[in-house]
């Protein structure tokens, strides 16, 4: 009985799950490509010249805004999966309904008199 309880909310709930996990590995991601970029722009300040300082400069931004793509992109996969799992749950749960609503109730067996 526990273990068929435990197993419902499991499966109702994975779609949470997936937005979980999609939100930790986004903050990674975007704490990943901020370490990266405050890389370069140190590089930039130890530029020489200005040319190689806005060079520099310009691969960090354009570094922030690839890895911002790339987060979005997965923030959005995640969504739409998660969605996709809730709406397949939903309609399983609703034709099993309806199957056990349309299957005709059991008639008494009847029994021989002695």
């Amino acid at each position: 009985m526990v273990r068929q309880e435990w197993t419902r909310m499991a499966e109702a709930d994975l779609d949470v799950v997936i937005r979980q996990i999609a939100k930790a590995q986004n903050k990674s991601l975007i704490a990943a490509v901020k370490k990266r970029r405050d890389q370069i722009m140190a590089r930039a300040a130890k530029a020489k010249d200005k040319e190689t300082r806005d060079r520099f400069r310009l691969i960090a931004r354009s570094t922030m805004e690839l890895g911002t793509a790339a987060a979005r992109r997965l923030h959005n996969s995640a969504e739409i999966a998660a969605d996709s799992y809730a709406r397949a749950i939903r309609n399983a749960a609703e034709e099993a309904a309806t199957a056990a609503a349309k299957k005709p109730a059991k008639k008494p067996a009847k029994t021989k008199e002695a």
